[in-house]
């Protein structure tokens, strides 16, 4: 009996060696709540951060697709009464508030070059080109079949009076384009190969950085038996006249004619392209 009830507390004291302290389940109780908090707060934190994001995409959303619904006005300058009601008679639309700005409609490139094409400034130089261009027809260097060149171009006016006049093949360049008429192009390197075209034209040879090759270029892209016509600012000497012809290489010349264009005194010069080095 005595042996038997000694085993039976062995066996009991072995068992409560195994089973861990209660201190120590409770700890590890204890871990896991504090886990599931943080991870329930951290689910918690992120779903509020995607409410925020959310209201402050719609917010900006709203912000851009409509309107200021409340104007700033333009500060009060006071100024001349004149100035004020030559303003007026001008038709000035500066905007006075940001709703004026807000509610401008935005003009297209193609909207902008018909109001200036429109404009009595345009029409004007437009026309006195047109006048020039009657002269080369007269000459026969000039028909509506033919395909030319208009170097330097600036704002088209060239090639618009040359469009209206009834020529349908021009093409203008220089160094900054003005959409449609006029595209961008190096007069001094221009993208065009050898004797594409019937006529070059440029008023712009005696303000090009390098003359002598602003020549050679429109030579090199003039067919032979084409014509380069170059209009140069205020009435050249015979000499003046002589240092332009000697930059072409290949081209003999036909005519110089003083003319005047918009009030200024100007020189037209008429090269044919021979295609060789002339003698």
């Amino acid at each position: 009996m005595e042996e038997g009830d000694g085993q039976g507390r062995g066996m009991e004291e072995r068992e409560a060696t195994r089973r861990p302290p209660p201190s120590m389940a409770a700890k590890k109780r204890e871990m896991e709540i504090e886990m599931a908090t943080e991870k329930n707060v951290e689910r918690l934190l992120n779903r509020i951060s995607l409410v925020f994001a959310a209201v402050a995409t719609l917010a900006l959303l709203h912000l851009f697709s409509n309107s200021s619904l409340s104007c700033t006005p333009a500060p009060v300058v006071r100024i001349d009464r004149h100035v004020a009601r030559r303003h007026q008679q001008d038709g000035d639309s500066s905007p006075r508030s940001s709703c004026d700005v807000a509610a401008r409609e935005v003009v297209t490139p193609e909207k902008r070059f018909v109001k200036l094409r429109s404009s009595r400034a345009w029409r004007r130089r437009a026309d006195a080109f047109a006048a020039l261009f009657a002269t080369l027809r007269s000459a026969r260097i000039l028909y509506n079949s033919t395909n030319v060149l208009c170097v330097s171009a600036g704002a088209g006016h060239e090639v618009a009076a040359l469009q209206e006049s009834g020529v349908a093949d021009v093409t203008g360049v220089d160094i900054i384009d003005f959409f449609p008429l006029v595209r961008r192009a190096d007069p001094h390197n221009l993208p065009f190969f050898d004797n594409v075209f019937d006529l070059g034209f440029s008023t712009g040879v005696t303000e090009a950085l390098f003359p002598a090759r602003f020549v050679s270029e429109m030579e090199r892209t003039v067919r032979r038996g084409g014509a380069i016509v170059l209009a140069v600012n205020l009435p050249s000497s015979a000499q003046e006249v002589e240092e332009i012809k000697a930059m072409f290489k290949k081209s003999i010349l036909l005519e110089v004619r003083n003319m005047t264009m918009l009030g200024s005194d100007m020189t037209l010069i008429v090269m044919k392209n021979n295609g060789k080095k002339a003698s």
